[in-house]
């Protein structure tokens, strides 16, 4: 895959190609890591680089970590400043994904997050479309079960949890679908592996509670924020999985994919083209992370670049 030059590891800036771990690492081994995934949009006319709601994002990485129980070297104010450091030193000139992780970086043998101290790494790649947006996404309802709160909670970015992730998309894939919806173990409808998911019945916009096994999406956040403003009527609810199949829209959103619509789930059609309330989302949406909303301006932060 394409990066850019540096990378933040080990307490400073380095080359990328030298940014390497042992194959003794704990987080290698068993999965004990947090991660984040944050966007910058580049402007060509003012050479800046907009990043989307960084504070937010590196609040979630914080929580994630704080679920694990373990310490971590780094304040919000400190993972802001290292993460526009690295924009402004690698220089961008396209649209760009950040990679925040934080691991147990010890070689100890077991799973083992007792009195552990958390490594930290940045890196960053350019990034357009992570899933297309010129066409919608055929998916399937997974066999696997998204895992319980009680088991790895969903609410955080671990490492570990989303081998689950890359079963329901193997199997999606393997399938002739572009991607999978886990539902949880009560049967109601969670997320796409990497990915919130919302559905638009009789001009509702309906998305899974928290309290369903999900992400708490940042994107997923901001769409609900841009929906009320636009007196889009919004519910968080549970969702069963026939009501994917009745549903009049349907899209996935996240920092990857951004806001991409289904064409059709398990070989029903949806629909045939974006619907009306996905397109307004995505147009506002699109809008909202390039600083062009006055209102959203605060969730940007304009780095040089």
């Amino acid at each position: 895959m394409k990066s850019f030059k540096y990378a933040f590891f080990e307490g400073k800036v380095i080359d990328l190609e030298n940014a390497k771990i042992s194959i003794m690492t704990n987080a290698l081994q068993y999965g004990t890591g947090v991660f984040g995934g944050i966007r910058g949009y580049y402007d060509n006319e003012g050479k800046t680089l907009s990043i989307f709601r960084i504070r937010d994002h590196y609040k979630r990485f914080l929580s994630s970590i704080k679920l694990m129980g373990c310490a971590f070297p780094y304040t919000l104010d400190q993972l802001v400043e290292i993460h526009i450091d690295l924009a402004k030193k690698n220089s961008p000139t396209c649209n760009s994904y950040f990679r925040p992780f934080a691991y147990v970086g010890n070689t100890s043998l077991g799973p083992n997050l007792h009195n552990v101290t958390l490594d930290y790494a940045l890196y960053m790649i350019p990034l357009e479309e992570y899933m297309p947006l010129g066409k919608g996404l055929s998916l399937m309802v997974s066999s696997w079960r998204r895992i319980g709160d009680n088991s790895i909670p969903a609410r955080g970015k671990f490492c570990g949890a989303y081998l689950n992730s890359a079963f329901a998309r193997k199997e999606a894939n393997d399938n002739g679908f572009d991607e999978a919806i886990l539902l949880s173990e009560h049967g109601h409808v969670c997320e796409g592996s990497a990915e919130n998911l919302f559905i638009i019945r009789d001009g509702v916009l309906i998305t899974p509670a928290p309290s369903d096994d999900i992400l708490e999406g940042i994107t997923r956040r901001t769409l609900l924020q841009i929906a009320t403003d636009n007196d889009i009527p919004v519910i968080e609810r549970s969702i069963d999985r026939s009501e994917l199949y009745a549903a009049d829209e349907v899209f996935l959103s996240g920092t990857g994919c951004q806001l991409a619509w289904v064409h059709a789930i398990d070989r029903r059609i949806i629909s045939n083209e974006i619907g009306p309330i996905s397109s307004k989302l995505r147009d506002e949406y699109f809008a909202t992370v390039r600083g062009k909303v006055a209102k959203y301006n605060d969730w940007c932060t304009k780095v040089s670049v």
